[in-house]
């Protein structure tokens, strides 16, 4: 063999190493932030306590409004938000974090304390909403993904320093005749993962939500092997990103039949196909599973989430909440904006805490703790954007 052949023989080995190894070579967080993420994730599904999503937006805080009689105004969302985060300190109890609107996080309480200090006051980790919203996915048959990743690393940095440990993003998927798409699927996978590692990159512990809509006349069946399937996705996608999967949470929906479906399945038909379609996508080193509510009624996502964590399979994450609408129904109907009923909407928000502090361990009855809104139903009509 001639030298030539020899040189190019060697480089064409080390072409081919570096082509089988470069593919596996990336790092993971620091052991610093592996621990510090580690920490804020498992605090947050600690037994019994899940989270208070009070992140609506502007235009949807102005829908909860307009339904008690009250106008839309910051300072009337700013009493809103204080009257929650002022509840008794035995909220804590049942309540380990808060999703924050950007709006709250730098609003004060009527003393000038900082909002997000009533929560650290009570041991509840601050948290924040960084998506900026759904838009239109072209191509889709009316798909959509979730914009905001260009200054997401910036924006973090910040919120990291003004008190939040955690973050949420949505996305959203629609089942119907040719939906989810595989262009949809891949989309927001990878802006889910996109996202997740920005996150972690400034010690921020991201809440990954891929949201199946409720909507339409699917069975149970299709709308579990649909949440599956686009899961799966996700889970490959934080994989590509080297997302360390210790330091995240998961707020998918629950497993249930559309909203029209003709067809009546039971809680434990619900818990089964939850916890069948997680065991089959979602890897074990995943510290929690914070359920968000999905329109159900405040009582229906109490016993559904009590189902999941009682029915005869394994569960090896935490499996509790992360409900808005499922939290709050009854808290805005006792309060209508009026100031003498304060402690009555508090009330009313330590009460559904409990109800769903009590379904993460399995041991919530149905109808044991009625609230106001208990059976109202919190469905909205293509809730995407």
């Amino acid at each position: 063999m001639t030298l030539h052949t020899m040189s190019m023989a060697s480089m064409w080995g080390q072409e081919k190493l570096t082509k089988t190894t470069m593919s596996t070579y990336f790092q993971y967080p620091t052991p610093e932030i592996q621990e510090e993420l580690k920490k804020i994730a498992q605090a947050i599904v600690a037994p019994g306590k899940g989270i208070l999503a009070a992140d609506e937006s502007t235009g949807t805080m102005g829908k909860r409004l307009q339904d008690i009689g009250v106008e839309n105004t910051e300072e009337n969302r700013r009493k809103y938000r204080q009257l929650l985060f002022s509840t008794d300190p035995a909220l804590s109890e049942n309540i380990s974090g808060v999703i924050l609107f950007h709006e709250t996080l730098y609003q004060k309480a009527d003393d000038g304390t900082p909002l997000v200090q009533l929560l650290e006051k009570r041991g509840i980790i601050p948290g924040i909403k960084v998506d900026k919203g759904v838009v239109p996915l072209f191509g889709s048959e009316d798909e959509c993904t979730t914009q905001g990743l260009d200054d997401l690393a910036q924006r973090c940095a910040q919120y990291k320093k003004d008190g939040c440990h955690f973050a949420k993003w949505r996305c959203v998927l629609k089942i119907a005749r040719n939906s989810p798409s595989y262009q949809a699927i891949m989309e927001n996978a990878n802006v889910l993962a996109r996202y997740a590692s920005i996150c972690q990159s400034q010690r921020i512990v991201p809440i990954v939500e891929p949201e199946v809509l409720p909507d339409g006349e699917h069975d149970l069946d299709r709308a579990q092997k649909v949440t599956e399937v686009v899961l799966a996705a996700v889970y490959k996608a934080l994989s590509d990103h080297h997302v360390f999967l210790e330091g995240t949470l998961l707020k998918p929906n629950m497993v249930t039949a559309g909203q029209s479906c003709k067809k009546q399945y039971t809680p434990m038909d619900i818990g089964r196909a939850t916890v069948t379609a997680l065991l089959r996508t979602v890897p074990a080193a995943v510290p929690g599973i914070t359920f968000l509510s999905g329109g159900q009624s405040e009582e229906e996502a109490s016993v559904n989430l009590n189902a999941i964590n009682t029915v005869d399979l394994k569960r090896p994450w935490a499996l509790t909440f992360s409900y808005g609408r499922a939290l709050q129904a009854s808290v805005l109907r006792a309060w209508a904006g009026k100031p003498e009923n304060l402690v009555a909407g508090q009330q009313e928000l330590l009460k559904r805490a409990k109800a769903n502090g009590l379904a993460v361990r399995g041991q919530y009855v149905a109808g044991s703790i009625p609230s106001l809104a208990a059976s109202k139903s919190n469905f909205v009509k293509s809730h995407a954007y």
